[in-house]
């Protein structure tokens, strides 16, 4: 499976929050997420590993005991079952993969 920058829609599963699924295959899935300054995602949890990359902005993670500040450049991954959220600090575009494919990302 491949796809173009200009093919298919963001979603907004939150004010601020637009995703867009880029591609999938079996086992894994990768999104891009552009993040409204002032915008959030709660804390929560879900059984997918989450590894990503901050390509601009800037927001702060919380993810189990600990925080980071995410800048361009910055890396993370995230377990699947340990909770998670960010406070977005500036307009932000993100790259994630998770694994197994989000089903609930799927069109």
């Amino acid at each position: 499976m491949h796809t173009q920058k200009e093919e298919g829609r963001f979603k907004t599963p939150l004010d601020g929050i637009n995703m867009k699924l880029r591609v999938h295959g079996e086992k894994t899935c990768l999104c891009e997420f552009h993040l409204a300054k002032g915008s959030a995602i709660p804390s929560h949890s879900h059984p997918h590993e989450q590894t990503g990359y901050m390509v601009s902005g800037k927001m702060n993670f919380t993810y189990g005991e600990e925080s980071f500040l995410a800048v361009p450049g910055s890396s993370w991954n995230i377990p699947g079952g340990v909770a998670h959220g960010v406070e977005v600090l500036e307009d932000s575009i993100v790259v994630e993969v998770f694994s197994p494919v989000r089903e609930d990302y799927l069109d």
